[in-house]
């Protein structure tokens, strides 16, 4: 299988896909990019913007309807969840090498 020109996904991509599993706006996103990393990326909400417009475009994210009018609420595609899902085998693979590598 030919690699996807959009793999590896940026950390920060990863994150913004993995906390997009559920519906959420910007703000929630945010917060759970950082708390997924454990503190370790931080996003102003301008640069969250502009991922997520990126993203749109790549069609690995999509709007869904929200109560609030204000808000901008995204989902996960089936095409940013499959990507998530192949760049986490990606990363499956690099680990289980590097393990067996380190134990020679």
């Amino acid at each position: 299988m030919k690699r996807d020109k959009h793999l590896p996904l940026t950390e920060t991509v990863y994150y913004i896909l993995l906390s997009l599993l559920e519906p959420a706006h910007g703000y929630i996103i945010i917060q759970k990019v950082e708390e997924l990393s454990g503190g370790e990326v931080r996003m102003a909400a301008g640069t969250l913007y502009g991922a997520l417009e990126n993203l749109q475009k790549l069609k690995f994210i999509q709007p869904v309807k929200s109560d609030d009018s204000r808000r901008k609420v995204f989902v996960i595609s089936d095409k940013g969840k499959e990507m998530l899902i192949l760049d986490f085998q990606r990363m499956q693979h690099m680990t289980r090498i590097t393990e067996e590598a380190l134990k020679e």
